[in-house]
């Protein structure tokens, strides 16, 4: 594939950023090389973490100042996150004074706390100042800002007043103070805030973009939307990934070695390796009443199966809805309820079924499940209702007994709640077979 330097000059950063990733080391180098000079850092803060440090690494000192040097503070702070320590350095020393000074200060906070991903550049007025006066402002410096959709009103010691839509101030007259056209509602974010509590924030009150203060008020940044959709996209992947029952990786999954993946994925398989070890073990203690009534084998695929797939479904269900803060530890109990009657309505339903396939079974001669038949439906049938309940109910507490120690509710993957329920519900399978077919089969 091969970019014109004409189709670079009318596509939009995001899709030159793409399609260089596309082309070979070499080309897509030489290509990057050849973009305008003042394209070159927004392309930059869109291409891959891998790219972006082999182009920093093969070109002069001066063009990637530049670069550096141009691209917003929340997109240079990124990149920095994922630079080796000399890389960092390296990059760092090349930024002019004031640049270098932001990006320290960045570079400062927690890594997962959202003044990470904030940047410096908004615009702040005063409340005394006029609209005439704000708009003198915005024309000096408006170039910089990466939004201009709201402005941030502080008092002499930098602290937040309010934030104004900028269409307040377009419906205004010239001479109009600012003070007049506050009502000192706003909502922040505290540089502590964690990145992924940040999200709500922006999924609650709608906006654009959201001021970043200090414990004391100060306002030292802004956070736009495009880093929280980043931030989402993040989480999501993380979620999933460790929802199927492995660690979350670090880098997208053609750029992680394959030791990475081994380690990665190895830990939880080894986990689930030895929780079904218990369902052998399980097995073993339970041989006598196998042998003596084979058919009950028959059914075991199917018990801890349909076990399985209602607590995969219920963790599923449950650990969505923390993600978008729709239930919280406090709802424990409603949610509790409210699978209890769904996991025994389900749980009958499987039942009914179970037991109406082996009595047509038996009727039509299909299959001969002998003499006590009956009872084995019975048993089959019953073991389901009860193993589908726990299974609903194991799959819906379990996120909620990691929340409430702090862990990641994700941990608890469809794999481990399903194995979770597959060592339980053997042996609930067993002893409602034993009550019912003792003095028959056993």
């Amino acid at each position: 594939m091969k970019l014109q330097d004409s189709e670079m000059i009318q596509q939009n950063v995001e899709d030159i950023a793409e399609e260089l990733c596309q082309l070979s080391p070499d080309d897509r180098l030489l290509a990057f090389l050849k973009l305008p000079t003042d394209s070159k850092a927004e392309v930059f803060s869109h291409i891959e973490p891998h790219f972006q440090e082999d182009i920093i690494r093969s070109i002069g000192n001066e063009e990637v100042a530049n670069i550096l040097n141009e691209m917003t503070p929340d997109d240079r702070t990124q990149l920095f996150e994922d630079f080796p320590d000399e890389l960092i350095k390296y990059s760092i020393n090349l930024l002019k004074p004031r640049e270098r000074h932001i990006a320290l200060k960045l570079l400062g906070y927690h890594e997962d706390s959202v003044a990470r991903m904030m940047t410096p550049y908004y615009i702040q007025i005063r409340k005394e100042w006029t609209v005439k006066k704000c708009f003198q402002h915005i024309k000096k410096i408006g170039g910089k800002v990466e939004t201009m959709h709201y402005l941030y009103v502080v008092d002499r010691q930098n602290k937040l007043i309010d934030d104004l839509d900028i269409r307040i101030l377009l419906l205004a007259e010239e001479d109009q103070l600012v003070s007049e056209l506050t009502d000192n509602h706003f909502v922040a974010i505290t540089t502590t805030t964690s990145k992924e509590d940040a999200v709500s924030y922006f999924e609650k009150y709608d906006r654009s973009a959201m001021p970043i203060v200090t414990s004391s008020g100060v306002l030292v940044g802004i956070v736009t939307i495009d880093d929280i959709l980043d931030q989402i996209e993040s989480q999501n992947t993380e979620d999933i990934q460790k929802f199927g029952g492995m660690e979350a990786l670090d880098e997208p999954y053609l750029q992680t070695h394959w030791f990475e993946m081994i380690k990665k994925r190895g830990f939880w398989l080894i986990v689930l390796f030895f929780l079904q070890l218990i369902t052998t073990s399980v097995m073993g203690i339970y041989e006598t009443e196998i042998e003596k009534a084979v058919v009950l084998a028959l059914f075991i695929p199917l018990i801890i199966s349909s076990g399985g797939n209602s607590g995969s479904q219920a963790a599923t269900l449950i650990i969505r809805a923390m993600a978008l803060q729709e239930v919280t530890l406090k709802d424990w109990w409603t949610v509790m309820r409210k699978e209890i009657v769904t996991g025994a309505f389900l749980g009958t339903l499987l039942g009914v079924f179970g037991f109406l396939r082996i009595t047509i079974w038996q009727q039509m001669g299909w299959f001969d499940y002998g003499e006590h038949w009956f009872f084995v439906g019975l048993s089959a049938a019953i073991s389901l209702a009860m193993i589908v309940l726990w299974g609903t109910l194991s799959g819906s507490m379990v996120p909620f007994i990691l929340k409430r120690l702090k862990l990641d509710p994700a941990a608890s993957s469809a794999p481990f709640v399903a194995t979770l329920v597959d060592v339980t519900g053997l042996i609930l399978y067993f002893t409602i077979a034993a009550a019912l077919l003792t003095g028959k089969l056993l």
